[in-house]
């Protein structure tokens, strides 16, 4: 393994980084964030028609650039940094790989150069509060592979989707069409995208399975409700389904093939948001060592302070370890490994919490006022914990899918010879 990155990749970096610095400081980050889409829609046709991002790690046959998982991680590295608003993780990262793993020839031959030249946004739709899991990042979502780690976890079954009794989003064959009933609240984007894919269940309780399904909006029938967010630079919405006309997504209901395109869905979105998160908690860091070496108390900058020196040590020790799991769930998913994201992506919104805390503290008392620019990073650590964690149920997940804390059958029948 080279961890060298080529120079097309460091180029990668450059760019988006230059473009970023020209449009997306903290006074426009804060503009954007009150607009009805809620991102700078100019700053999204520059990174369409000038950068390619949107189409980054999409294949060439349908209008990409072909790029693996580490350039996308590389580029939301930049506007992690940044914390640009931006639907390129809803499109790019959570729902144009499921239409490339299920989608029939037609549906990724009509849908997906759109969101490649970012002339369509999308987002994922999942009932509850169950992003992570839907993703198999907390909680077992392999399909018919099952999942040895957890073995009696229903999830299996896509039962975050609503149980195929209440709750969640319901779907029924009517005249050659599906029909969606139901709500979904915290939808990543979906306030403001031109696609929808929405889980729901099917066959009721009897048949219960979880199937993917597109809706083109506007759609009649559908009711969208932006929501007030702890983060505002990632809008969410409340979606409501009334008899809404929808498409499968897939040419059959196999619902293995649909669980396991979301866990592989899953391992790719963790180390993107992994290096995202990694890309905010340097800028967090940053930001607070420029301020500690202006600040003075008795006479000399804080940043001379020893106590202040280690504790900024601290933070920097935990940066550059999430950065180095980033890089490498990166370079592991785009060669095939799974449950690599999961772990990085714990470390990097541990990392961002940290930083974002301690920067907080190291302003003093205009670090603490909403106005400063540092509440920003500690908002977004937040809010990414509560909507792809929280970080301990990443681990947790993390370790007994590896089987950490089970006992083999060796050490079983020995434990059992001993108690008679």
């Amino acid at each position: 393994m080279d961890a060298r990155f080529t120079a097309e990749q460091e180029e990668i970096r450059r760019t988006v980084r230059e473009v970023l610095l020209k449009r997306c400081g903290p006074e426009e980050v804060r503009a954007a964030v009150r607009t009805e889409e809620g991102y700078d829609g100019g700053l999204w046709t520059t990174f369409a028609d000038q950068l390619g991002l949107p189409g980054l790690a999409l294949p060439e046959a349908y209008g990409g650039i072909g790029c693996s998982t580490t350039e996308l991680a590389l580029a939301s590295e930049e506007l992690g940094r940044a914390l640009a608003p931006s639907p390129l993780l809803a499109t790019s990262v959570l729902v144009a790989p499921l239409l490339l793993a299920l989608g029939t020839e037609g549906q990724r031959a009509d849908l997906l150069p759109r969101l490649a030249g970012g002339r369509t946004t999308a987002a994922l739709a999942v009932p509850g509060p169950h992003l992570a899991m839907a993703l198999g990042l907390t909680g077992g979502n392999r399909g018919n592979r099952g999942d040895r780690g957890n073995r009696g976890n229903r999830g299996n079954r896509g039962d975050w989707a609503g149980g195929g009794r209440a709750g969640g989003v319901q779907a029924r064959r009517a005249g050659g069409w599906w029909r969606l009933y139901g709500q979904v609240e915290q939808v990543l984007d979906g306030h403001s995208a031109e696609l929808l894919v929405v889980a729901a269940h099917a066959g009721g309780y009897a048949r219960s399975r979880t199937l993917l399904f597109t809706v083109r909006v506007p759609a009649e029938g559908l009711t969208r409700v932006r929501q007030t967010a702890l983060d505002e630079t990632r809008p969410r919405a409340r979606l409501e389904l009334r008899d809404v006309a929808a498409e499968l997504l897939g040419p059959d209901e196999e619902t293995g093939d649909v669980l396991r395109a979301l866990a592989d869905a899953g391992d790719t979105v963790a180390a993107v948001l992994a290096a995202e998160a990694v890309g905010a908690a340097g800028r967090a860091l940053e930001r607070t060592v420029a301020y500690v070496r202006q600040r003075e108390q008795f006479g000399r900058a804080i940043g001379s302070f020893q106590a202040v020196k280690h504790r900024l040590a601290d933070v920097y020790v935990a940066v550059q370890a999430a950065r180095s799991a980033a890089y490498y769930a990166a370079w592991a998913t785009s060669q095939g490994e799974e449950r690599v994201g999961g772990l990085a992506l714990a470390q990097a919104l541990e990392a961002l919490r940290t930083a974002a805390a301690e920067g907080i503290q190291l302003h003093g008392g205009i670090g603490f006022t909403w106005e400063h620019e540092a509440h920003l990073y500690f908002k977004r650590a937040a809010g990414d914990d509560l909507l792809f964690g929280p970080v301990h149920r990443l681990r947790s997940y993390a370790a007994d899918s590896a089987r950490l804390f089970e006992r083999g059958e060796e050490e079983e029948e020995e434990v059992g010879e001993v108690a008679v």
